[in-house]
């Protein structure tokens, strides 16, 4: 086997520094900058141009050299060139690498960029592979995960992080339905079997409940929070007017707001369900806005760094200084459901349409395509007068 000799040896591919290092006969262990290692060829096709009427020179990926030995990158690439040699073209006649599940993930991860709502989102799509799946699987071939590599990675966090096992598991099983699709895998998702098993202990899902303040408790908490000019107390008041979301509010910028119908839009890929939502304003949701336009940023409400909205935690953070830590700002939508249903006569679907939430069967929404637009002005202006009752007695 004198074809499998050459200049590198296996503590040289551990030593050497970043470059390309040539072992002979077209076989090059790359270090990168950051320490990593690989293995390419390079093969000239016998017969074949490229498209400058060139000797068809092409590079071949082998394998990180963590995971391919030295002997088994000589090996591999004795086998491209011997089919170079012949007139074959080695990425078209070599047997398909099978990746690894940690790089078909990253794969699926950069292809499904584009359909999430946020790079957020995404980031935390791979995270959660990252940190449960890929200690335990990350570099098995995407072929050889069963049941058991599967249960691996979710047992141990079942019980205690529950809503984290079951996004896992949807991962997993995503990459390896990817996997089955490019011809990689075949058979039944492990994920699939794993649940109709029943191999894993049933957990009760805990219904949470954010901390509502008492609808009675809000006229006087409303009238306190509007002697305050700071920027987390303007925002927490149209928080509690339009009974939307934090995030709704704090990413809101100007150009959401038709000023001539006085409607806020927010687009749908800041929406949780997915849909655009129409909020009415008000008198007193213009009142507290008209002021916020003289910072001329982007951002509705303004943080500390110039064109940068306010932290998800400032508005939950007043609440605490002002005495009302047992409170959440997520409560105040709870807040304003409970009091549309026991102090005012509005039909519930116009008090669920204020709250973006979708009722009835799927057919039930195909029919009933109104949003209740002008309904909810009307609720929102009642909710805005309840509130205000005590600031207006304060002030006169």
């Amino acid at each position: 086997m004198a074809a499998l000799g050459g200049k590198l040896t296996k503590k040289l591919v551990e030593n050497l520094g970043p470059g390309r290092h040539g072992d002979g006969a077209g076989l090059y262990l790359v270090v990168d900058p950051s320490g990593a290692r690989r293995w390419i060829v390079r093969v000239t096709v016998k017969g074949q141009k490229n498209a400058k009427g060139a000797p068809l020179r092409t590079d071949f990926g082998l394998g990180g050299a963590d995971v391919v030995t030295l002997n088994q990158a000589r090996e591999r690439a004795l086998e491209y060139r011997r089919m170079a040699k012949s007139g074959l073209n080695p990425r078209y006649n070599t047997k398909r690498e099978v990746p690894t599940f940690e790089e078909l993930s990253r794969q699926v991860h950069i292809d499904r960029l584009p359909t999430w709502k946020n790079a957020k989102h995404g980031q935390q799509w791979l995270n959660t592979l990252r940190d449960y799946a890929f200690p335990k699987i990350g570099r098995m071939p995407v072929d050889a995960i069963g049941q058991p590599e599967v249960l691996m990675c979710l047992s141990p966090i079942w019980t205690i992080k529950h809503e984290t096992a079951k996004r896992l598991a949807q991962r997993i099983k995503a990459v390896l339905d990817v996997a089955k699709a490019s011809g990689f895998r075949e058979g039944e998702n492990p994920i699939t079997a794993v649940k109709e098993a029943g191999v894993l202990p049933k957990v009760k899902a805990k219904v949470h409940h954010h901390d509502a303040m008492p609808w009675q408790d809000a006229p006087a908490f409303y009238a306190e929070l509007d002697k305050r000019t700071a920027t987390a107390a303007k925002a927490l008041q149209f928080t509690i007017l339009t009974a939307c979301r934090t995030s709704e509010v704090l990413d809101m910028t100007w150009d959401e707001i038709d000023w001539d119908s006085r409607l806020w839009v927010i687009p749908e890929e800041r929406m949780k369900g997915g849909n655009p939502h129409r909020v009415p304003l008000t008198e007193e949701m213009m009142r507290i806005l008209e002021p916020m336009r003289d910072f001329a940023s982007t951002y509705v409400f303004e943080g500390q760094k110039r064109q940068h909205p306010l932290s998800n935690m400032s508005m939950l953070m007043l609440l605490r200084r002002m005495g009302r830590g047992e409170f959440t700002v997520h409560g105040f939508r709870s807040t304003f459901r409970v009091w549309a249903a026991e102090a005012v006569d509005f039909p519930r679907e116009v008090a669920e349409a204020a709250l973006a939430h979708q009722t009835g069967s799927e057919v039930e929404r195909a029919y009933a395509r109104s949003d209740f637009l002008e309904k909810r002005g009307e609720l929102m202006s009642v909710w805005a007068t309840f509130l205000l009752k005590q600031t207006f007695s304060a002030n006169s």
